[in-house]
């Protein structure tokens, strides 16, 4: 579970890049958040 998780939670953050990089600043911040809220234990993807 904790690898399906970390997989969502990757994707939430390279779209919110990819948002943030097409100018829809607001979206990218929310998913990129979202997405380090989904990671495993509710912790940063990188820890």
């Amino acid at each position: 579970m904790a690898t399906v998780l970390w997989i969502i939670a990757v994707i939430l953050v390279i779209s919110g890049i990819f948002a943030i990089l097409r100018k829809q600043v607001l979206w990218g911040a929310v998913l990129i958040v979202v997405g380090l809220l989904v990671g495993p234990g509710g912790v940063s993807i990188f820890g």
